[in-house]
């Protein structure tokens, strides 16, 4: 059994890593990017029985800053 979880900054938190990429698109030629958000994509392994909602607590105490963070549950 697969879970991905997509971590993303909350909408309206800074994002500098985002920006450089905006950034550098822009020169290298690649015109009307108005705007990159840059999060990270975690693939876990589960056992068999492994709930959504333990994904989730996992999320709450170590894979994402909730503070700042948002993030999905997608499993296969």
């Amino acid at each position: 059994m697969k879970a991905t979880v997509t971590v993303m900054l909350k909408q309206g938190v800074l994002d500098p890593q985002g920006e450089a990429v905006r950034h550098a698109l822009g020169a290298l030629g690649f015109d009307g990017v108005e705007g990159v958000r840059q999060g990270k994509v975690i693939e876990l392994d589960l056992a068999e029985g492994t709930t959504e909602d333990r994904v989730r607590e996992m999320c709450e105490k170590l894979l994402a800053n909730t503070v700042i963070e948002s993030y999905r549950i997608e499993i296969d």
